[in-house]
């Protein structure tokens, strides 16, 4: 493959990456963790203050990244915010991935670089969740940023790419706690590489050990190497340092970034809702169906990547690839999966740093593939045979992020929020532009946290709006225009209300509802403003 044919088709690959990621934002409604995340960010938007939470959120690299984004934006308030202007971050972070594998030549070949590109821009996983507003897509980046650099590193011995594996490591902290996980997976890895290698290590160190007696010559390598060690050290610490303290503003955030781990672990173990099987992430990405839904299947990149593994124990990685790097990826990947496996607390998009892996590794089988013969016919026909799984994988990632995004069959969608939800919001808003008051009228909000997010994300332009977890510490729910109850409050509410409000129910998330009640007189009137329908 000529440069200039690589280049092209490696543009392409980033450029379809782009249009999976950043077309149409606005398509799926805010999940509620993504609302979580938004509503902390508006903090730092509106009032420039950050505090890192220990017990919730996650790191504070995205809000910070954020910042600039809604800058340039123009939006200067939560109420001026849009999911557009959020999600964009994630989906940038996630396209830009793919330009990391370019910095992993020597290591990867250049047509297991290409694949791997091609693969993460049509993955479904991958550009289902660079569109969420939540922390994965930017630990992956900075993981994928770690790996590359100190593989430049482990090739120049540059102080330079250690410097950028210390910040790239830094952020992966400032990202997610659970990055502790990663950087084991990664240690584990390398230790892995390093004893498979041992025997050929210790020919080589006999053979030159009178050489190195008489001249001493390793000890100058020796010194820059672990002076190279404290500055990747130090680069990771400062960073996080920086992030986590809010830039010297909040000097406790660092010592509760470290509390962040504890409770991080404590929550893997009381998973409750998310309490899965250890085979739930392959399962995922296996295969999947709903009665009566399509079938969602990333089998043929696990084929491919099980055929890239396998390649790893061989003597040849393709032109300009590495069998010891391909190792080194093998490694980190089944480590990081065997432990997100075994962990009970599971959310589907926490298969992404071992996905990343994955991809890396079906690059190669890629690769493998294109090396079984040298005869360019029987290339162009294995090409020809992998073009159908590429073009599967692009339209299971069209239907996932456009046409069922908030769809219960879509394996993706997890306690997704549904598109009924956005009709009590039109209602609400409807109500609004009725009433006396517009948007200052009074909205009581009746449900346990977690039957409330998304809630304060879309009635962020409200002026008036109060949370309670029961009606029981509600007050007198009559003084409100407008009420919002989850279903174990509807009794209640329904009975202090009466007939003076019109009651309505609307779906949360799958088998979740709310109920909403509006002032009889506001209802009529959002009657009145209705378009009638002639027969």
């Amino acid at each position: 493959m000529t440069n200039k044919v690589f280049r092209g088709l490696f543009v392409c690959a980033v450029l379809g990456a782009l249009l999976f990621r950043v077309v149409r934002l606005d398509v799926r409604p805010m999940h509620h963790d993504e609302a979580n995340q938004a509503v902390k960010f508006g903090d730092l938007l509106e009032r420039g203050e950050y505090r890192f939470d220990p017990n919730d959120h996650h790191g504070p690299s995205l809000y910070y990244l954020t910042l600039p984004v809604a800058r340039v934006a123009g939006e200067r308030t939560l109420a001026e915010l849009s999911e557009t202007t959020l999600r964009l971050v994630p989906a940038l972070f996630g396209a830009g991935l793919l330009l990391l594998f370019l910095l992993l030549a020597g290591g990867l070949s250049r047509e297991a670089s290409l694949a791997a590109a091609s693969l993460a821009a049509v993955s479904p996983a991958m550009t289902y969740y660079s569109r969420f507003y939540i922390q994965e897509t930017l630990l992956v980046f900075f993981l994928a940023g770690l790996i590359a650099a100190g593989w430049k590193y482990a090739r120049t011995r540059s102080g330079w790419w250690a410097l950028a594996a210390g910040v790239s490591a830094g952020l992966m902290y400032a990202t997610k706690e659970t990055s502790v996980i990663l950087f084991a997976g990664l240690a584990a890895a390398l230790g892995l590489v390093f004893l498979m290698d041992r025997p050929r290590a210790r020919r080589g160190e006999e053979a030159g050990a009178a050489g190195n007696a008489r001249g001493g010559r390793n000890a100058p390598a020796k010194l820059r190497t672990a002076l190279h060690a404290t500055l990747f050290l130090a680069a990771g610490a400062v960073t996080a340092l920086l992030f986590f303290t809010s830039f010297f503003q909040n000097p406790q955030g660092l010592a509760d970034s470290v509390r962040a781990i504890g409770a991080s672990f404590n929550r893997a173990g009381h998973p409750g809702f998310h309490a899965h099987p250890w085979y739930y992430y392959f399962q995922t990405l296996a295969y999947a169906k709903s009665a009566g839904g399509p079938v969602w299947s990333e089998a043929f990149l696990l084929f491919l990547a099980a055929a890239g593994g396998i390649a790893a124990f061989g003597h040849d990685a393709g032109k300009d690839g590495s069998p010891r790097f391909v190792r080194f990826v093998l490694f980190f990947t089944v480590v990081t999966a065997a432990v997100y496996s075994l962990v009970p607390y599971k959310t589907p998009w926490n298969i992404l740093p071992f996905y990343l892996g994955l991809v890396l590794l079906a690059g190669n089988g890629v690769g493998l593939l294109l090396r079984i013969s040298r005869f360019r016919p029987v290339k162009i026909l294995i090409l020809a045979a992998l073009v159908p799984g590429f073009a599967n994988l692009a339209v299971q990632a069209y239907r996932a992020n456009f046409t069922a995004p908030s769809d219960p069959a879509n394996p993706y969608a997890y306690a997704q929020t549904i598109p009924d939800f956005l009709k009590l919001v039109g209602t609400v808003e409807k109500i609004a532009a009725a009433a006396p008051e517009k948007k200052d009228l009074l909205i009581k909000v009746i449900a346990p946290s977690e039957e409330t997010w998304p809630l304060p994300w879309y009635l962020r332009q409200y002026g008036r709006v109060g949370y309670w977890t029961s009606a029981e510490t509600a007050g007198d729910p009559g003084d409100a225009a407008v009420v919002i109850a989850s279903a174990a409050n509807v009794e209640k509410v329904g009975t202090a209300l009466g007939d003076r409000y019109q009651q309505s129910f609307y779906g949360l998330r799958p088998e979740v509802v709310l109920a909403l009640f509006v002032r009889r007189d506001l209802w009529d009137e959002f009657l009145k403003s209705r378009p009638t329908i002639s027969r």
